[in-house]
Parts: structure tokens; C-alpha cells; sequence
């Protein structure tokens, strides 16, 4: 499928197996619902949606003798995108605000400041005059990166030294993308884990002074989570929403993980909409996520026509 085939061409969706086991079967059995319960929750799909999904197969073989396997893999795919549809809304920038202000927020090691400027470079494509704004001024190596992505994509970076109030940064690179007509700000902010609650309310403090020079400010408050940790990427995602409201999710490191059925988990307690999907390390491999070419690829392996 087009979305992953340039990347990923020689990796196996996370549900192949389950492709695999149903292919050319006859007949449909307890046992073979059982190995489909278990694949389901070692992608880390979620206890409440794995016994949904496993509930409603059986119904399906109730109703048919003998079940159809084809049948019942479509009706599979069909469940799990449901479960997503709700959260396929892509970021949309507003064009009447500007600047239009994405407050990206995240733990350490989420791949949040390289998300960062792929979503950069991705704006760029549509014509979006984009500033960065330092504001994880905890670790000078964070400024630092920024900066390097700064010059390497023609993006003017606000920044102060290391040690800076980061709400001070922000408010400040508010100002200045309003001088200069800039149509996108977007923020970083340190990473922290979602059990510091010190740092939980420095980014509430962040969020207060945004509204100081845009009462509407921020416009998104993007949370960068990484896919391969599993269950503990849907307890951030929680923990971050009851702390600042969050508006949407990329999800990161696709590509490395046979744990990428969280997502099916995320959409269904949180309901945030996933704006972007990260499935390489260029620049370009930020997608705007789509549930139904998600499943299909889950299914049928990263690259193959569906």
C-alpha cells in the first residue's frame, strides 16, 4: 500500500500471523479463535478490545456452517478499524490564526524533538511558514538539536540558554512569529515522565502564558508517544491528557515494533485523535494517520498492495 511501501517494503505486519493462520482453513474452531485471542493481545491490543473483537468472531461462526475464514478475516479487519475511525481526524491548521501554535509534549527517549522537524518538513510541503521555539530549556544538548534542525530546514528557532523559564521562551516566540508573519509555531517542551508532577505543572504553566498573547493559544497540544513500549505509551497518554488536555497523538518507532496494536488500545479509552503515525528515521517518514490503510497493512504486511 502506498502510505508504508517506500519504507518498509521488507517488514511483516504485526497481524500477519493471524493472515497465516486463517488462510485456506475450512473450518473455524474454538482453538483457532483462541491463537487469534492471543496474537491479539501480544501486539498489545488491549484486554477490552481483544474480548470485543473475540465475542463478535464467535458470533460470526455461530451464524455460519461451515464459517467462512476469508469472511471472518474481513470482518476482523473491519472491527479493528472501527475501533479507530473515531480517532482518524488529521491536524488541520487554521489559517485565519497565525500563528497557528502546536505545543508538542512528551517523555525523554519518545523521539519528540525529531518528530519535531519531520512535522516541520511536513508543513513546509503544504506551504506553511513554520518557527520553532526551544522551550525544552532543561538540557542545552535539546537547544542545541533544535537549532541543527533549525538550519537544516530554513526554520528561525527562538531560544534562550539552558536553565530558562520555558514558558518565558514560548511567549517570546509567540511574539516574534507574530512580527513576522510566521503561519506555525511549534513548541518543544522538556521531556518528563507522566509521574513528576513538578514538571506536570510547569507544562500547565506553559500553557497558561500562551493564552497571555493568543487567548485561543495553544491551538494543538500534540503528544508524542513512543509505540514500542506498549501498555505504558496508553498510561502517558492518559496521564498527559488529565494534565493538560491533550488534542493529539503521533505515535513514533512503528517500524521497530511488534507492539504497534496499542494503537487500537489508545483510540479506544482515550478517543484523542492520532494526527501522525512515525515509521522510519527521514525526514519524510511522518504520515498523516488513515485507519483503514493502517489495518490493512497490520494484516498484510508494511508495503503490500491491499
Amino acid at each position: 500500500m502506498a502510505l508504508f511501501k517506500k519504507h518498509l517494503k521488507e517488514k511483516p505486519g504485526i497481524f500477519t500471523g493471524i493472515t497465516n493462520l486463517l488462510s485456506g482453513k475450512t473450518t473455524i474452531d474454538k482453538k483457532i479463535l483462541e491463537s487469534i485471542e492471543t496474537m491479539l493481545l501480544t501486539a498489545d491490543v488491549g484486554i477490552e478490545t481483544t474480548d470485543q473483537i473475540i465475542t463478535e468472531l464467535n458470533q460470526q461462526v455461530n451464524r455460519n456452517e461451515p464459517p467462512d475464514s476469508n469472511l471472518l478475516l474481513q470482518i476482523l479487519k473491519t472491527l479493528l478499524q472501527n475501533n479507530l475511525e473515531g480517532c482518524t481526524q488529521p491536524l488541520i491548521i487554521t489559517n485565519s490564526i497565525k500563528p497557528y501554535v502546536i505545543l508538542t509534549v512528551g517523555v525523554n527517549g519518545s523521539g519528540k524533538t525529531t518528530t519535531i522537524a519531520k512535522l516541520a518538513h511536513y508543513l513546509q510541503q503544504q506551504g506553511e511558514k513554520i518557527m520553532f521555539a526551544a522551550g525544552d530549556t532543561f538540557r542545552a544538548a535539546a537547544i542545541e538539536q533544535l537549532q541543527v534542525w533549525g538550519d537544516r530546514l530554513n526554520v528561525p528557532v527562538i531560544a534562550q540558554q539552558a536553565g530558562a523559564d520555558s514558558a518565558s521562551v514560548i511567549y517570546d516566540a509567540m511574539q516574534a512569529a507574530q512580527a513576522r508573519n510566521i503561519d506555525v509555531l511549534i513548541a518543544d517542551t522538556a521531556g518528563r515522565l507522566h509521574t513528576q508532577e513538578h514538571l506536570m505543572e510547569e507544562l500547565k504553566k506553559v500553557k497558561r502564558v500562551t493564552k497571555k498573547s493568543d487567548i485561543t493559544a495553544p491551538h494543538e497540544i500534540m503528544l508524542i508517544l513512543d509505540a514500542s513500549i506498549g501498555q505504558n505509551s496508553l498510561v502517558q497518554a492518559k496521564q498527559f491528557n488529565n494534565a493538560i488536555g491533550v488534542t493529539g497523538i503521533t505515535l513514533t518507532k512503528l517500524d521497530g515494533t511488534a507492539k504497534g496494536g496499542i494503537i487500537f488500545a489508545i483510540a479506544r479509552e482515550t478517543k484523542i485523535p492520532i494526527r501522525f503515525i512515525g515509521i522510519g528515521e527521514n525526514i519524510e517518514d511522518l504520515h498523516p494517520f488513515d485507519a483503514k490503510e493502517f489495518v490493512a497493512a497490520m494484516f498484510d504486511g508494511i508495503g503490500n498492495e491491499v
